[in-house]
């Protein structure tokens, strides 16, 4: 139904990567939300009414708050989609990120709220009424659910999208609560326990459970956490596929939301290049990454040294150094200034926080081997920290 709507609504709607695409997709997707949830309380509450069940009734509150959470799906994709401002100049698309930690908010209240109502009903138990239609209207339930928790990851992976991949998660736990509260609801005839309070209480731990691990995903990206593998390496193909590019190092990928994207890098070149023809391949490569991954990119050149043989002999003998403190340290950026009393090797080190050295002791250990080599050298090192791209 989604495919079919969106073929309908959304123009040019296979273009995923645009801005306006994906704020289409969102607020029809959380429009048919709301349609389909709604829905969903007005038949559960009716069989919650004819059987007694504080697991349907339960149930059927808890898609009405879904309705509420489809909602703020809508509103959120609609106001990350708002164009820059004076007071946000980088975009709202975090908006989208809010959105989705508000919506694993509320998973939360209702899976309290569940516990809640089954310990009452552990403590005061009343009959439970099944017959054909509230089974009928159960199963329906379940199947609408499924759909739902189908669409929203798939357009969660498609869009990159928290918020939809909170909302997937979010009707797969309604899924299956309503799954339980259906097998209880048969089941609760043929014995005298209580299966409706305790089977409350399990679905109740199940969806805390999603609505945490919803809401650590939409909190890690407000926080800022690593570009993902794939899009670092899109960066590095497309900027390495340029034959004035000799290395890259210190790039950075700063997420305003999705399809917001802000990168910089530093570019290593030859010293002795044609330094205009050499700006004007950094504008074109630039260029390609905004049309490519839809992103602001910031290329710095660093000029290296390439045709001085002592001055690659030692930039190897460094590099082994390193190597040999320890395989996860990476160099960049090397060059040699040299002056009457001693030559300044001067050079970058990342140090990953997987790394058991501090960065002062890889400091300290390298100056200390630089100084032992043999001639008057003296070592300028740069740390550098490890943003999870290269």
């Amino acid at each position: 139904m989604i495919s079919f709507l969106a073929r309908i609504f959304i123009k040019d709607y296979q273009n995923t990567s645009s801005p306006e695409v994906r704020q289409a997709y969102g607020m029809l997707c959380g429009s048919v939300g709301i349609g389909l949830n709604v829905l969903l309380f007005i038949g559960k509450f009716f069989a919650g009414i004819l059987s007694g069940s504080i697991a349907i009734t339960a149930d059927a509150v808890n898609n009405l708050s879904d309705a509420g959470s489809s909602f703020i799906t809508l509103i959120g994709f609609k106001m990350a989609g708002q164009k820059p401002d004076p007071q946000h100049p980088f975009g709202h698309g975090r908006i989208e990120y809010l959105s989705g930690l508000i919506v694993s908010a509320a998973v939360l209240i209702m899976a309290f709220e569940l516990i809640k109502s089954s310990i009452e009903k552990i403590l005061h138990p009343e009959t439970i009424e099944s017959s054909p239609l509230i089974l009928i209207i159960l199963t329906a339930s379940i199947l609408v659910k499924c759909y739902m928790a189908y669409y929203n990851r798939s357009l969660g992976k498609k869009l990159d999208s928290t918020v939809m991949s909170a909302t997937a998660a979010d009707s797969f736990s309604d899924m299956v609560s309503t799954s339980v509260v259906l097998l209880v609801t048969i089941a609760s005839p043929f014995t005298d326990f209580n299966l409706d309070g305790w089977c409350g209480i399990l679905v109740g731990i199940f969806i805390f459970y999603t609505g945490i691990t919803s809401m650590k995903e939409t909190i890690d990206p407000l926080l800022g956490q690593p570009p993902t593998k794939e899009l670092v390496q899109q960066i590095l193909d497309i900027v390495d596929a340029y034959p004035s590019v000799l290395g890259i190092h210190d790039l950075l990928v700063h997420d305003y939301g999705p399809g917001h994207l802000i990168i910089s890098l530093h570019v290593e070149v030859s010293a002795s290049g044609d330094i205009l023809m050499i700006h004007d391949e950094i504008d074109n490569i630039e260029r390609e990454l905004k049309q490519r991954l839809n992103c602001t990119a910031t290329i710095h050149m660093d000029p290296i040294v390439t045709d001085d043989a002592f001055s690659n002999q030692m930039k190897d003998t460094v590099s082994e150094l390193v190597q040999k403190l320890n395989p996860e340290l990476n160099m960049h950026d090397f060059r040699m200034v040299t002056g009457p009393s001693h030559t300044n090797l001067i050079f970058d080190v990342v140090v990953p926080y997987t790394c058991p050295l501090s960065p002062e002791d890889v400091e300290k250990t390298l100056s200390d081997q630089i100084q032992n080599l043999p001639g008057n050298f003296y070592a300028v090192i740069c740390i550098d920290q490890d943003y999870g791209t290269r």
